[in-house]
């Protein structure tokens, strides 16, 4: 742990009257890092606030919550906690940080913090840049996380990002420091954990020490990121002003100058949330920016919505009015709905939920769009029904009718309503397709 120590001091450079957030889940990665503030606060005159948050999915959570305050009021630390009551359809992890991060924000301005700490160590670095490779990403994405990111009023420090988690378990078990379990890690339902349980101990087995390779590569990374961006400096205010990207400008442009302003634009939008960017959205976007249509748009992750309007191009927050959307179907889409359609290798299901199709029957590409009037789909057994029918038929509220997914072929034929109905050029599992679409 002394690197992690000697960062705080030396690079870091904590000072007297420093205040500093640590966000605190009472498991071993955070209350071996808590001791280390502790430890650090006897020789600097640093306050510590302790921020919990119960996410609400076990029964012991409550409890950890419990040993937590007591553990904080017997060190005569500030603790604050929050529990999570419900959470939406979106995806659970990206929501449960969302709302996690947004109560660090709020006592970051409530105890006027210069940081905010998180126990983000060597084994998360591994395993979000793997995360991120398989799925896509930016430059800066496929880097994973930093040691520290400025965020304008406050820093994000992650002091951890040296150590591994046996090296962790080990000072927690040498020093006597209490922390829980959270026994879901070990289970293989979240990506996350499959990587962990599955990868990470493979590439530990190979080298020891492979977590310094990987913060190696990121540091790497991160460093061509930063040169590119200050290149980009140079040539970006002729091209993107005011969040708009002028398109005949724009595309006098090298093709990768051209990629890097699109991940410098999404990586200013989504800041560090780049897990929900990958590749197709880039696409997404050049696609549209290339339609010569003088008015489109697409929908991104988090209610965004790229918008074309002849020469402008707008990132912006989607209007929950604007009901009317067409979307190529290509690996995975995200729904104003907050739903998604992915293309997936196999899966037992036959629920409307599932549609297998054969290249036979349609003619790609697919699109997934609301539907408009005089849609008719056709079906296996009883001929041709309009969609507004089967709407009223499966008793589908009329304010969700307007913006329920339908996906078409490049034609028009209408193939499937996720989750409703299927027509009749979707396939049995016991016949031949060759894609398969889920709805989630």
């Amino acid at each position: 742990m002394q690197k992690v120590i000697d960062y705080l001091i030396n690079d870091l450079k904590l000072k007297d009257g420093d205040v500093v957030v640590l966000g605190n889940s009472y498991g071993p990665d955070s209350m071996a890092l808590m001791d280390i503030l502790l430890k650090l606060s006897e020789k600097i005159d640093i306050s510590i606030v302790v921020a919990h948050v119960n996410h609400n999915v076990r029964s012991e959570s409550f409890q950890e919550k419990d040993l937590l305050e007591s553990f904080c009021m017997n060190k005569k630390v500030i603790f604050e906690s929050m529990v999570i009551e419900q959470y939406g359809d979106d995806n659970f992890e990206n929501e449960a940080r969302t709302i996690r991060y947004n109560f660090f924000e709020d006592l970051i301005k409530k105890y006027n913090a210069n940081y905010l700490f998180t126990a983000h160590h060597g084994d998360d670095l591994i395993e979000t840049i793997l995360m991120r490779i398989v799925r896509g990403s930016t430059l800066k994405g496929y880097s994973g996380f930093s040691k520290c990111t400025d965020c304008g009023n406050y820093k994000l420090v992650r002091p951890l990002i040296f150590v591994t988690k046996d090296e962790i378990v080990k000072y927690d078990e040498e020093n006597n420091i209490p922390y829980a379990i959270d026994k879901t890690n070990l289970e293989n339902i979240h990506t996350r954990n499959r990587y962990r349980n599955t990868i990470l101990p493979f590439l530990k087995k190979e080298d020891k020490k492979v977590n310094e390779k990987f913060l190696k590569f990121s540091e790497t990374l991160q460093e061509y990121n930063d040169y590119i961006n200050r290149e980009i400096e140079k040539t970006i205010h002729n091209v993107y002003k005011n969040n708009i990207i002028y398109i005949d400008k724009y595309l006098e442009l090298d093709p990768l100058i051209q990629k890097k302003i699109i991940y410098k634009i999404l990586e200013d939008t989504y800041k560090d949330d780049l897990m929900i960017i990958n590749d197709n959205h880039v696409k997404l976007i050049k696609m549209l920016i290339k339609s010569k249509k003088a008015n489109s748009y697409v929908y991104l992750p988090n209610n965004k919505k790229a918008i074309k309007t002849y020469n402008e191009l707008l990132i912006k927050d989607a209007i929950k009015e604007s009901i009317d959307y067409k979307i190529e179907v290509i690996d995975y889409v995200e729904l104003p709905n907050k739903h998604s359609i992915s293309k997936i290798d196999s899966i037992d299901s036959n629920n409307n939920n599932v549609c297998r199709i054969s290249n036979e029957d349609i003619v790609y590409p697919l699109y997934v769009r609301t539907r408009k009037y005089g849609d008719k789909m056709q079906l296996k057994k009883s001929g041709t029904r309009r969609i507004k029918d089967i709407f009223i038929d499966q008793k589908v509220p009329k304010d969700e009718r307007d913006t329920w997914p339908i996906v078409v072929d490049s034609c028009d034929k209408v193939i499937w309503i996720p989750g409703i109905k299927k027509s009749k050029f979707t396939k049995q599992k016991n016949e031949t397709y060759d894609i398969i679409l889920k709805y989630d």
